[in-house]
């Protein structure tokens, strides 16, 4: 194990993955507080950037100019990447992530955006001219990360690596499962040891590490460089920090609990409805405090109206009883 990502300069190796709807920039802030090597925009699709589609380019802003956070582009159109990538470099990207993992179908079927995401693992001369025409673009690095390939049929990861390696990619993040797995069954870090065996840039390990132990083993299995977290940091943002702590000897995060839990949701839930405005806010933080409540076992009787309150007011005084902090009585 690596304690810094050579030519990167990101310390610790635990970084947390984009994720669609969740690594927002009150998300990705607030695990940077814990500490991350790294966080990602949630991805954004490359033509619709360029054109200034309304939410697109806010979504790509919000990783400008921040040194540990790297802008996340999907596409299928070498123009319109190249692009979208000179557009973010220019606006202060510190570090360019290609999408070529996203499962989803309105990515991956052409009659949504395009082939694009995981798709693009089907059409791996294709893929190569994307991250050629966004290599050649800019200057920033340039990253990877994809699958370990479309199906059990098309395993090519390893081929798309050593090929990506070649048109100057400088990492490649792999997800332990094909696209046709979605995010079903369990990852397979074994499978990710072929790709590390193919290049000689850093590979990182992602898929189903929810803590130090998964992390262990998957470092173990796939010998990378470092780690990715997703789903495993929904309610724990401070999971990525322990992992860094227990593997790569970092400062132990101090996990909060009853009225220091409350006070930390409800900040995030503050943040939340301050970048998305009120009535878009309360919307979008229900799954994070679902999450939160999904931690300390909140009953449901408890979990309802929070999840279901329409004014913030009834959601902060709802939350130290259904976080568990002490109540106060007054004198």
């Amino acid at each position: 194990m690596i304690d810094t990502i050579p030519g990167l300069g990101l310390t610790p190796p635990v970084f947390l993955a984009p994720l669609a709807g969740i690594t927002d920039l009150p998300f990705r802030n607030l695990v940077s507080r814990f500490g991350a090597g790294l966080v990602v925009s949630e991805m954004v699709a490359s033509q619709e950037m360029v054109q200034a589609k309304p939410g697109v380019r806010e979504r790509a802003e919000l990783g400008f100019g921040v040194e540990n956070t790297a802008v996340q582009l999907a596409g299928c159109d070498a123009e319109w990447l190249a692009e979208a990538a000179r557009m973010v470099e220019a606006n202060g990207a510190k570090i360019i992530d290609i999408n070529m993992g996203c499962p989803a179908k309105k990515v991956t079927s052409a009659s949504g955006n395009g082939a694009s995401g995981s798709a693009l693992m089907k059409t791996p001369d294709h893929a190569l001219r994307l991250i050629e025409a966004v290599v050649e673009a800019v200057e920033v690095p340039v990253t990877l990360k994809t699958r370990l390939g479309w199906d059990e049929d098309l395993l090519n990861a390893p081929e798309i690596a050593a090929r990506a390696e070649a048109a100057g990619v400088q990492m490649i993040t792999i997800h332990g499962r094909t696209r046709c797995q979605f995010y079903k069954g369990r990852a397979d870090w074994a499978a990710i040891a072929r790709v590390k065996e193919a290049v000689a840039v850093p590979v990182i390990a992602n898929g189903d590490i929810t803590g130090p132990d998964e992390a262990r083993t998957a470092l173990a299995q796939s010998g990378g460089d470092g780690v990715m977290i997703g789903r495993g940091a929904q309610g724990r943002p401070w999971v990525l920090a322990q992992v860094a702590a227990e593997l790569w000897g970092a400062a132990p995060p101090d996990v909060p609990q009853g009225a220091e839990l409350v006070d930390l949701v409800s900040d995030h839930y503050d943040e939340m409805l301050r970048f998305y405005g009120g009535d878009l806010g309360l919307r979008v933080a229900r799954k994070h405090l679902g999450w939160y409540m999904d931690g300390v076992g909140t009953p449901a009787n408890l979990r309802r109206p929070i999840l279901t309150a329409r004014a913030p007011e009834e959601v902060f005084a709802r939350l130290p009883e259904a976080l568990g902090a002490p109540q106060q009585v007054a004198a």
